[in-house]
C-alpha cells in the first residue's frame, strides 16, 4: 500500500447508476425515449473538430509497493503504451510508481512487466517522472493542480494545462473506505482545479478496494468531471491472471499480472477505433465483464460526477491507434468476462504459497516465503481481533456489531468529520501498529466511530488496552507514515 508522508494515497468515489425502466433510459435527471438514448449515446459524440482546440493530458498512478503487487505497475505500465499508440506526447503524461517491480529479484523476467499471459513487455520506455519516495499524495496534489513550486523530487512535471484540454487520470492501488489521500482532500483539489479553469473536462479511473466510496456523497455535478470505480463503496476489487486461475500467468511467474477492472477498459481500448466508442459504451463492457457474471469473483462498477460526458469518445481522452481504424467498436465485439479472480487483498497471500509452494523442501526460498506468509497471516489476525475488540471496548459485545459494521444509505459519504476519521485512524496505528494495505478495510469501523461522536480521547483508552502486543514484522511497521 502506498504511504505517504502524511498517510496512504487513497481512493474512494461516489456511486451514480444508470437506471432503466419502462423503456426509458434515465442519464443524471434526464429522462430519454429510446429514440432519444441512442443520439445521446451514439458514436461521434464529440467530433474530431472539438478535440483539434485542447491537449490531452494523463495523469498515471501505481500506488503501491512491493513485488506481490505486480499488478498495479503493470496495469499504469499499459496504460501508458495505450496513450502514446493513442498519440499522446511524454511531456503530457505524467507517471507516478514506485518502480521497484521490473527488476525486483522475483522477476522472471528482469526488466520487462507484462499485463497479461501472452502480452508484450509495458515497462520499456515509461517515463520515470515520480518514483520510490517521490510517489507521495502531496506530489500527486501538486501535478494535478499544475503546481510545479510544491512539488518534491520527481521530474518537476506538471498538468500545465488550459481551459480547453481534456484529463484522463488513471489511478490502481489498493484502497479502502474513503481512503486516497483522504477523500475530502481529493475533492478540494479536483474542485481548486475546477476553479482554476485549467481544464475543460476531467475523467477518472479508479482500481482500489472500496473505491466508490472516494465519491460517495462527495463529487458534485457540474465540475466537467466524469469517474468510474472497479467496486463501489462496500466491496472489494479483483486482481486478475493470478496463478491458478485461466488463463493463468506463464508458470515462472508467481503473482498477479493485472487488476480485472483495469484490463478491461484498457484491453478494450487496445483492439477499437477509440473515435467510434463512447466513455458509456467503455463503461457498461467495462461493468458486465467485472462483474464477472454476477460470481463472487467480481465487483460492480459505479459511475459518479458529471454523467452526461460519457456521450462523449474515449478519442477525446485516450487518442486512438491508427492501427485500430477498422475496428469500430460493436457491442457483440466486446471481451468476455474471466471465469475466476482473486481478491485484491488477497493477491499477497497468493503470491507467498504459490513460492512456498514451488519452492524446493528444505531450501531458504521456501523457509523465506513460508515467513511471509506466517507473517502476513498474523498482521491480518492482529489488526482484526483489534478493531473487534476496540469496539467491545467502547460500547460493550452486544452493539459493537452493529458499531463497526454499520453501511450509511447509498449518496451519504462515509463519514461527516474527515479530520475525526484522519485523527482516529492515526490513534489506532499508535498503538496498534500499522493498518497495511488488508487493514484498509476497516476504514468503514473508524468512520462509523466518528459518526457516533465517540471522542478520540476514548479511542486511544480503548487502542492502548486492545494492543498490549504488536507483531515485529513490515506489515505493522510506521516507518513510511500513517495510513490517513
Amino acid at each position: 500500500m502506498i504511504r505517504f508522508a502524511t498517510g496512504v494515497l487513497l481512493l474512494s468515489f461516489l456511486a451514480i447508476s444508470v437506471v432503466a425502466s419502462c423503456s426509458r433510459d434515465l442519464i443524471g435527471d434526464v429522462l430519454r425515449l429510446p429514440s432519444e438514448a441512442s443520439r445521446f449515446f451514439r458514436s461521434g459524440g464529440v467530433s474530431e473538430d472539438n478535440d483539434a482546440v485542447g491537449t490531452r493530458w494523463a495523469v498515471l498512478i501505481a500506488g503501491s509497493n512491493g513485488y506481490w503487487n505486480y499488478r498495479h505497475q503493470a496495469d499504469v505500465c499499459h496504460a501508458y503504451q495505450l496513450l502514446r499508440k493513442g498519440g499522446l506526447k511524454d511531456e503530457n503524461i505524467i507517471v507516478f510508481m514506485y518502480d521497484d517491480v521490473a527488476y525486483d529479484e522475483e522477476n522472471p523476467r528482469p526488466g520487462i512487466i507484462i499485463n497479461s499471459p501472452h502480452g508484450e513487455d509495458v515497462y520499456n520506455g515509461v517515463p520515470k517522472d515520480y518514483t520510490g519516495d517521490d510517489v507521495t499524495v502531496d506530489n500527486f496534489f501538486a501535478v494535478v493542480l499544475g503546481n510545479k513550486t510544491a512539488v518534491k523530487g520527481g521530474s518537476g512535471k506538471v498538468v500545465d494545462s488550459g481551459p480547453n484540454d481534456h484529463i484522463f487520470i488513471f489511478y490502481s492501488d489498493h484502497g479502502g473506505p474513503g481512503v486516497l489521500g483522504i477523500a475530502d482532500d481529493l475533492l478540494e483539489v479536483l474542485k481548486k482545479k475546477h476553479a482554476a479553469g485549467t481544464y475543460k473536462s476531467l475523467v477518472f479511473y479508479l482500481e482500489a478496494c472500496e473505491s466508490g466510496s472516494i465519491f460517495e456523497g462527495l463529487l458534485p455535478e457540474g465540475l466537467n468531471i466524469y469517474a468510474t470505480t472497479a467496486s463501489n463503496a462496500e466491496e472489494s476489487s479483483w486482481g486478475t491472471y493470478c496463478p491458478g486461475e485461466y488463463p493463468s500467468p506463464p508458470p515462472e511467474y508467481e503473482t498477479c499480472l493485472g487488476d480485472l477492472y483495469s484490463v478491461s477498459w484498457m484491453e478494450d481500448s487496445d483492439v477499437h477505433n477509440l473515435r467510434t466508442e463512447s466513455l458509456h459504451q467503455q463503461y457498461q463492457l467495462v461493468k458486465t465483464r467485472t462483474a464477472n457474471e454476477n460470481s463472487i469473483y467480481g465487483s460492480h462498477v459505479m459511475q459518479y460526477g458529471d454523467v452526461q460526458l460519457s456521450k462523449n469518445n474515449l478519442f477525446l481522452y485516450l487518442g486512438t491507434n491508427p492501427a485500430n481504424d477498422n475496428f469500430t467498436f460493436v457491442d457483440e465485439n466486446s471481451l468476455r468476462p474471466r471465469t475466476k479472480a482473486v481478491n485484491q487483498r488477497d493477491a499477497d497471500l497468493v503470491h507467498f504459497w504459490v513460492k512456498f509452494r514451488k519452492a524446493p523442501e528444505g531450501s531458504p526460498r521456501k523457509i523465506k516465503a513460508q515467513k511471509e506468509f506466517v507473517e502476513a497471516m498474523s498482521h491480518r489476525m492482529h489488526i482484526d481481533d483489534s478493531v473487534k475488540l476496540i469496539g467491545k471496548l467502547l460500547v460493550g459485545i452486544e452493539k459493537a456489531p452493529e458499531l463497526l459494521n454499520a453501511v450509511r444509505p447509498a449518496g451519504l459519504p462515509l463519514v461527516d468529520d474527515w479530520d475525526c476519521l484522519k485523527t482516529l485512524v492515526r490513534t489506532f496505528e499508535t498503538h496498534c501498529g500499522s493498518l497495511s494495505q488488508y487493514g484498509m478495510k476497516h476504514m468503514r469501523s473508524f468512520a462509523n466511530i466518528c459518526n457516533a461522536g465517540i471522542r478520540n480521547e476514548k479511542m486511544a483508552e480503548a487502542s492502548a488496552q486492545a494492543c498490549v502486543n504488536v507483531p515485529r514484522s513490515r506489515w505493522s511497521s510506521l516507518q513510511k507514515g500513517f495510513s490517513a
